[in-house]
């Protein structure tokens, strides 16, 4: 049974979370003076703190947003780095604390933690390995997608970056070869890897099997890749980026769903363009999902595609402001949802889809303070999180949301 955020037990987990967030911010915010004073400049630590204000029309995202829960939504997160003498090998890790209402509750988690070793190094190019939790390049964005500093909104484009699956979508744990080539004007970066995604995540057993069960998701060895194009210092960036994610359902004692497995490749393409005032970035992504070996009732596969389109302008160098439109289906056959709720009447069609159109605007009060703020209106339900949304949803509804997020 899923608690509500209004009792007792979870006001005061939360309270006990702000608590550990105040104490490790005060131990990071004293440790930077410390690190300045070893004069081989190896150890590189740095850290960030967000608080989101999110109220919804209708329905909830991260706590329930449609009545008095609109603090729901706190990142806090302290990452460091320290390489050797020869600058070959790097160790780099990032510990977050994360509340987004009923799917993450505030515990501390390492999002990554790895040791990169560079095999080849010249003026124009570089070649090397990476091992351990290793970030996801997926898209422009996945990478940065924690810290508000480098995405360009509160929330970054739904369609996709999911925010419900995010432990899924940000890192994996296995390896990645990476390689950087550098020619006039011109680089090119790419990256393969082969890794076991993260999945304990009640909110992702959702995403995938519609409901809470008494068994739990298990990873098998995935693979994924990007190759990334840039031209005259980012003016022009291109990206091509897949994963194939490959994961298994072990039942409980007594589950209704039997063992089975499934896949899940997105595949995105990015493209973006900046000049010194403004910036127009598109992304379109076609997820496949397979599921087999279950039964005849489950076993089957679908497309769904899902696209964004943004434009950003910046009115001066501490203040900027955008639009979106981004837009998202679970399945390419049918768009409105309709036949998926007519044969599954306790699902409405809404569910199939979401639109949104995000207008928003950044202010950079220091360099190490930021205040955002945006406005979604949206039509579908697609990707709220399910465990947030017990209750009905409605299909049209609006977001208001402000942050304010520190870093050091």
């Amino acid at each position: 049974m899923i608690m509500s955020s209004k009792s007792p037990l979870i006001n005061r987990s939360c309270r006990l979370t702000m608590l550990r967030l105040a104490l490790l911010a005060g131990m990071v915010l004293s440790g930077p003076a410390a690190l300045a004073l070893d004069s081989s400049n190896l150890l590189q630590l740095h850290g960030f703190a967000s608080q989101s204000f999110i109220t919804t029309s209708d329905n909830n995202f991260f706590g329930e947003t449609s009545s008095n829960d609109n603090f729901g939504f706190t990142e806090l997160g302290l990452n460091g780095s320290t390489t050797t003498t020869s600058s070959r090998l790097r160790l780099a890790g990032q510990l977050l604390l994360r509340r987004a209402g009923e799917s993450d509750n505030g515990r501390a988690r390492l999002d990554y933690g790895l040791i990169d070793y560079t095999m080849l190094t010249t003026d124009n190019q570089r070649l090397g390995v990476r091992a351990g939790r290793i970030l996801n390049p997926l898209g422009f964005y996945n990478e940065t997608r924690d810290m508000a500093f480098t995405r360009p909104s509160i929330l970054l484009p739904q369609s996709i970056y999911f925010d419900r699956t995010r432990d899924l979508a940000i890192s994996s744990d296995g390896f990645q070869l990476y390689g950087e080539r550098r020619w006039n004007s011109d680089e090119l970066q790419w990256q393969l890897g082969a890794a076991a995604p993260r999945v304990d995540n009640k909110e992702i057993e959702v995403a995938l099997l519609r409901t809470d069960l008494p068994g739990g998701l298990e990873a098998n060895t995935s693979f994924l890749g990007r190759v990334l194009w840039e031209h005259n210092g980012g003016e022009v960036r291109l990206a091509l980026s897949t994963i194939q994610a490959n994961i298994s359902y072990a039942p409980g004692a007594i589950d209704p769903v039997p063992a089975g497995d499934i896949t899940f490749e997105p595949t995105i393409v990015s493209a973006q363009y900046n000049s010194e005032s403004w910036s127009l970035t598109s992304e379109y992504a076609l997820r496949h999902f397979k599921y087999a070996n279950f039964s005849p009732a489950i076993n089957t596969s679908l497309t769904g595609d899902s696209y964004y389109l943004q434009g950003s302008y910046r009115l001066s160098s501490r203040h900027d402001i955008f639009a979106r439109y981004d837009t998202t289906v679970v399945d390419r056959s049918d768009r409105n949802g309709e036949q998926y709720a007519t044969l599954n009447p306790s699902t409405p069609a809404h569910r199939r889809y979401a639109k949104d159109l995000t207008l928003g605007t950044g202010y950079t009060i220091t360099p190490s303070l930021l205040l955002r703020g945006e406005w979604h209106h949206v039509d579908g339900t697609a990707w709220l999180p399910a465990l947030d949304n017990l209750q009905p949803t409605t299909r049209g509804w609006d977001m208001l949301s402000v942050l304010i997020s520190y870093r050091f």
